[in-house]
């Protein structure tokens, strides 16, 4: 597959913003993902490169955090052993479902996540009491999100920091810190799959990891120093204005 120079151009724009957004409350993937689906890539493709170029981004993010002290990868080792385990799990799910389902589950999936932060996610920056222990997180939540990352993707850093926060009970700065370290073992579980078994395209995927790594270093810095609530509006517009240019080429309008 050929790709214009200015596609390309756009493609880095969307890795530079996604890594922003990312970085500071997830949800990165609501933008990467659609711009490569949008860019003529095949669904399946799509997810596999969208991987490759969110791993980067993912790791410039839990580096920062792993650096200053505001999450602990000894701490949190079963999460992120089971993380892994279940992106692959999802990474192989994806690959043997008819991958033209995905043009109308990315829509869905995208609405649904808007509605999510738009009604749901509204006290993220308030402490809570944990709902669950740290082994049983691990055992049930660390898992799932995991799978999900695999198998879908988009919004994986956002649910996995709200989860953190409802059942956790930590607050946003560290709930965002620990996303970043899940979030880029589920990243790099789902690569190494589909660098074995799925496509990937190599050119857009190194063009958005530039635009990704940049994007993340000045995301983590605000995360770590602000918070998240500026992100929220974004990610919900983000979704919507995505889901809505997904269902218009659907449509074939």
């Amino acid at each position: 597959m050929d790709i214009a120079a200015e596609i390309l151009a756009l493609l880095f724009a969307a890795g530079l913003i996604a890594g922003w957004v990312d970085a500071i409350a997830g949800g990165g993937g609501l933008i990467t993902l659609p711009a490569l689906m949008l860019s003529g890539m095949p669904p399946a493709a799509a997810i596999a490169t969208n991987k490759l170029q969110g791993s980067a981004g993912t790791f410039i993010a839990s580096s920062y955090f792993l650096r200053r002290g505001a999450v602990s990868l000894r701490e949190n080792a079963l999460a992120v052993a089971l993380v892994g385990l279940g992106s692959a799990a999802g990474g192989w799910a994806i690959t043997q479902i008819n991958a033209d389902m995905l043009k109308y589950l990315i829509p869905a999936m995208l609405i649904l996540l808007a509605f999510y932060f738009l009604f749901f996610a509204g006290n993220l920056d308030k402490p809570r009491t944990p709902r669950m222990s740290k082994d049983g997180y691990s055992k049930t939540a660390a898992p799932a999100l995991g799978f999900y990352d695999g198998f879908f993707g988009p919004g994986t850093g956002s649910l996995m920091a709200a989860s953190l926060v409802s059942l956790r009970g930590f607050d946003i700065r560290r709930a965002t810190a620990h996303a970043k370290l899940f979030n880029f073992t589920s990243n790099i579980a789902a690569l190494a799959y589909f660098l074995i078994f799925g496509q990937i395209y190599w050119l857009a995927g190194a063009v958005m990891i530039f635009g990704q790594m940049l994007g993340a270093f000045l995301g983590a810095r605000i995360a770590f120093h602000a918070g998240a609530k500026i992100i929220r509006p974004l990610t919900i517009l983000t979704c919507l204005a995505m889901s809505g240019r997904a269902l218009w080429d659907l449509m074939g309008v």
